[in-house]
């Protein structure tokens, strides 16, 4: 269809996927220096000073935490769930862009993904290790958090399937091991090519290992891609069903607010809509950083600003649909919650959501604004603030004033719940620092699959593939 286009003289009025003037080399050492190169940049170094401060600051709550209990944070009763509750759904629905990029965007073959793919996937794996800090934490007895896992014992203390902690056990720890794998699996033929490349002994030694004996034939190209569509189409379903399943620790409960269909849904496109917002507050200072205009184009920030836009829809649609249900139900309790939440004494939080997620998005229909790097990021900035208060509203509204006004309690976090959230910030930060520094954040092969030269017959790398024919490899490599 496209050669009947360029027949035609047809031309695509969106903007490229890559930058002009590209040939396999130049995108090798692009993205190879970046990882490759002696020494670490000021800028580097000063940034990675203040967010491992962050990092710091994280471990030494949880020693704090771990040596006093929970009575450090501020959670009380009504009020048992909180800022950690909060952080943990607001963490992984971070993540999931990295899936949807990955995953569903592969199997939809879109070549847009390309640039981003690998960033967004870091972020999920980051992102799913400061959310699980949070539940393990809050159990109040993180040395035996094993008994969440099924083994048999001699005590014979088996877990609780119907605890929604548990669910959260098996949906977060199969969502981080397929991530994982799905992540390392993409990086072992840019790991070979940086082995090939190194000029230092140790670099080469150890990309050499993370390598695991890739040499670019035919073969391990085929075996490649099987696996890769395989995890492709494992994650994809992981998209839905995890942040599915955290919705159901609260819609399983009594309690107005929360005992309602329309969260799995709801909290799938919030998911969504934090996730790229994230990606988005994440790419745009490293693109301008490390001058990688010509791979993540203006065309890439367009469609994640589309994606937001429709994401961001579906949510401010759950939102209307909870005020509607609360009227519809002609329940006391569902209509004094609503009440509470919009004039409330938390009834800014839920104004500043509204802001933050339905009316500031709406920037972005606007082209004028999509192409500004500037207002792209700070809506994004404001899509982040938004999402961690919906999960605010959603928590600490519904159980501050609860069925017995005898028990009403205003929840005050506490100087700790603060540095433990703001600790996971500078976590993951320090992790995503580490991650554009010693690994290739844009995939190298995949990049050189955009250029026209590695268009090749498929019948001739079919040929190859059966060992009907022997020559080089078909698909383009590292330092080609």
């Amino acid at each position: 269809m496209a050669e009947v286009f360029k027949k035609e003289g047809y031309v695509d009025p969106r903007p490229p996927v890559l930058g002009p003037g590209h040939n396999f080399r130049s995108i090798s050492e692009k993205i190879g220096d970046i990882v490759l190169m002696r020494g670490f940049q000021k800028g580097w170094v000063f940034g990675f000073a203040i967010v491992f401060l962050g990092a710091l600051m994280l471990f030494n709550t949880i020693g704090y935490l771990v040596l006093k209990g929970v009575g450090i944070w501020g959670n009380s009763i009504p009020v048992a769930w909180a800022f950690d509750i909060i952080n943990f759904v607001w963490w992984i629905g971070i993540g999931h862009a990295g899936t949807l990029i990955s995953a569903i965007l592969l199997l939809l073959r879109q070549s847009w993904r390309n640039s981003i793919n690998r960033f967004a996937e870091a972020m999920t794996l980051f992102a799913v290790a400061c959310a699980g800090l949070f539940p393990a934490l809050h159990t109040g007895r993180p040395w035996v958090d094993y008994w969440l896992f099924p083994y048999p014992n001699t005590m014979g203390m088996w877990p609780n399937f119907r605890s929604p902690l548990m669910w959260d056990v098996f949906a977060v720890s199969t969502y981080a091991t397929v991530s994982l794998l799905f992540w390392f699996m993409g990086l072992i033929p840019d790991f070979a090519g940086l082995r090939d490349s190194a000029k230092n002994k140790v670099q080469r030694s150890i990309y050499g290992l993370l390598a695991m004996g890739w040499r670019g034939d035919a073969r391990h190209w085929q075996r490649y891609e099987t696996a890769y569509l395989l995890l492709a189409g494992l994650s994809t379903p992981l998209v839905l069903s995890v942040h599915t399943i955290v919705s159901y620790d609260f819609s399983v409960g009594i309690i107005p607010g929360w005992h309602a269909t329309i969260f799995p849904p709801y909290f799938v496109a919030g998911a969504i809509y934090a996730g790229f917002a994230m990606v988005l507050t994440l790419a745009i200072p490293v693109r301008k950083f490390y001058h990688l205009e010509d791979f993540i184009t203006i065309r890439h920030i367009r469609n994640m600003c589309k994606v937001m836009l429709a994401t961001g829809l579906i949510v401010g649609y759950g939102y209307l649909m909870e005020l509607f249900m609360s009227w519809y139900s002609a329940n006391t309790y569902e209509m004094f919650m609503m009440k509470n939440r919009i004039f409330g004494p938390y009834g800014y939080m839920y104004w500043l959501l509204i802001l933050c997620n339905v009316l500031v998005p709406q920037l972005l229909w606007i082209k004028k604004f999509r192409d500004k790097l500037g207002v792209v990021f700070l809506v994004s900035m404001f899509i982040n603030v938004g999402m961690w208060l919906e999960r605010f509203v959603i928590i600490v509204m519904s159980l501050n004033r609860d069925f017995l006004p005898a028990s009403w309690r205003m929840y005050k976090p506490t100087v700790f719940d603060f540095t433990m959230f703001f600790g996971t910030i500078g976590f993951f930060l320090t992790c995503m620092f580490l991650f554009i520094r010693f690994v290739p954040m844009i995939p190298i092969f995949e990049m050189k699959t955009l250029l026209p030269e590695s268009k090749v017959d498929e019948h001739k790398v079919e040929e190859h593939i059966s060992g009907t024919s022997v020559g080089a490899n078909p698909l383009p490599q590292f330092g080609d």
